[in-house]
């Protein structure tokens, strides 16, 4: 089968409006990646183990478990007991819960790595728990973090094609629609490899510049 410019340009708008969803959930499904990591790391540092130990025994089912099964779970198992969501919310959730526990330890190193020093002198000055967190200690774990995350942010930007299997219509799934239609599988699954190679290429680019700029600020 040889390669077709002309369908190419034809179903580029089918593919565009694809790829528009497949970041959306990506975005999307990063934000709530990183407000579950943050929660999940504070809650693992609690002094009690009856919250600290779930929390752990949790994560690390979600991290031993495929993000497939998980969508599918989150998409037609919670209808079962009255929980219906559209496919976008459940594919957004799905990343954003399953990241969010890799994010978790991120986020834990990060907080580690805060000098014992600066906890006494924010109890020193008679901080809230609130306060310390807020302007002690996330403003010194977090930068540090950022390549880190960052990494699995563009792991899960090339992890959405799974939704495709909960009817999501983002990139993927509107090439295989394409495809089944016109029977020509070359030019869609090509252009959608294209894509995924573009943006994660381009976020490659920004993380080393991200990861340059941390190391002067941190040389000064």
């Amino acid at each position: 089968m040889e390669w077709d410019w002309a369908f190419v340009w034809q179903i580029m708008p089918t593919l565009l409006e694809g790829l528009k969803i497949t970041v959306l959930a990506t975005v999307l499904g990063a934000i709530v990646a990183a407000v579950v990591g943050l929660v999940l790391a504070i809650a693992r540092r609690s002094p009690s183990p009856a919250i600290a130990r779930p929390v752990g025994l949790l994560a690390d089912f979600i991290r031993g478990t495929p993000l497939l099964v998980q969508l599918y779970f989150i998409f037609y198992v919670l209808p079962d007991i009255g929980i219906r969501l559209a496919p976008l919310v459940a594919g957004v959730i799905g990343l954003g819960i399953h990241y969010g526990t890799y994010a978790a330890e991120v986020y834990r190193a990060g907080i580690d790595n805060v000098p014992r020093g600066q906890w006494e002198a924010a109890r020193a000055t008679n901080l809230s728990i609130r306060q310390t967190w807020m302007h002690v200690v996330l403003p010194q774990a977090i930068p540090p973090m950022i390549p880190a995350l960052a990494n699995y942010f563009i792991a899960m930007f090339k992890e959405t094609p799974l939704l495709s299997a909960i009817t999501v219509l983002e990139l993927m799934n509107q090439a295989k629609s394409v495809a089944n239609s016109s029977y020509r599988y070359i030019e869609p699954i090509t252009m959608v490899g294209v894509f995924f190679l573009v943006i994660s290429l381009i976020s490659v680019v920004a993380l080393r510049f991200l990861e340059e700029r941390y190391a002067r600020v941190d040389e000064r």
